[in-house]
């Protein structure tokens, strides 16, 4: 598919990946990189791939370059190997905001690269080289975001990429994505953090009881907070106007609720419960959760 594909950053994400392309094929030549000593000891001892300790050396020849690191990290990483860059590279990524690293590419100016942001809709709450599996695609979305002045063949052979990977493509403007990820994403992540911390608080004389007796849906939070604490802090800062819009609108929400406890509205609380009732249905309907006992889950 490509001659040579590199990837930036091994952790669940980029190890995964790496996984895909080297048990699907997908690339005569496969490069890896990351800044750690420990993941590329870790990659050393997995992997038949080319594992470079410098970061211009990865990227040499490439047709394909994927940055899978924290976004914090890209400025750093397209300064390091902007001059190294094949013509007419293909250089994507995983990131889950767009608009900053949109900001940080059109000040370097590049000529020649396609640039086309990649955002695959998968993960776990793991991190790491070893948390990561060539599965990991398979079924979930890619959102693919380009300028209209990236060539259509380009575009389509990153597609392409993802579908061998087992995803489903979409397209999106980049304003569009770190909207709507903010909503489906971003704000159930922060809700989630300041649940748990509400719930667990280690000063709380009942803390070792709520987590001993916690139930389905505290249970389902921490898993949501212990996302990679690094990629989320990076991620609300990125897309931090979208993310304090969203988290607004669920500040009048959860007033709505306080508001109708305190008078004990029932009917306004039956109301606001009942309407949430539906998306459930359409997440099953659009194949994006299982209706099985405890969502299919082990």
């Amino acid at each position: 598919m490509f001659n040579k594909i590199s990837i930036i950053g091994c952790g669940l994400i980029g190890s995964s990946i790496l996984r895909a392309v080297e048990e699907k094929k997908l690339a005569t030549k496969i490069s890896a990189y990351d800044k750690s000593s420990k993941v590329i000891d870790y990659l050393k001892k997995n992997f038949s791939v080319e594992i470079c300790r410098n970061i211009s050396d990865v990227v040499k020849d490439s047709d394909l370059i994927v940055i899978a690191s924290p976004l914090s990290s890209y400025k750093e990483i397209l300064l390091s190997i902007h001059t190294s860059l094949k013509e007419n590279v293909i250089l994507t990524d995983t990131g889950s905001a767009k608009k900053e690293v949109n900001k940080i590419i059109s000040n370097l100016n590049l000529k020649n690269v396609n640039w086309i942001a990649s955002h695959p809709i998968a993960g776990t709450e793991y991190s790491g080289p070893e948390a990561g599996f060539a599965s990991l695609f398979k079924n979930r979305w890619c959102i693919i975001s380009a300028d209209k002045k990236v060539a259509e063949d380009k575009i389509k052979s990153l597609e392409n990429f993802w579908s061998k990977l087992g995803s489903k493509t979409k397209r999106m403007t980049f304003e569009d994505h770190d909207y709507v990820l903010s909503l489906t994403s971003h704000l159930p992540h922060a809700v989630a953090y300041s649940i748990v911390r509400s719930a667990i608080n280690k000063e709380d004389k009942f803390k070792d009881d709520v987590i001993q007796y916690s139930a389905g849906g505290l249970r389902d939070f921490t898993r949501i907070a212990a996302s990679d604490p690094l990629m989320w802090k990076d991620i609300f800062i990125d897309n931090s106007e979208n993310i304090l819009k969203v988290l607004d609108n669920y500040s009048k929400s959860l007033n709505e609720i306080k508001d109708a406890i305190k008078i004990k509205d029932s009917k306004k609380l039956l109301e606001i419960f009942s309407s949430t009732k539906k998306a459930r249905k359409e997440i099953i309907e659009a194949g994006q959760d299982t209706d099985k006992p405890g969502f299919g889950r082990k």
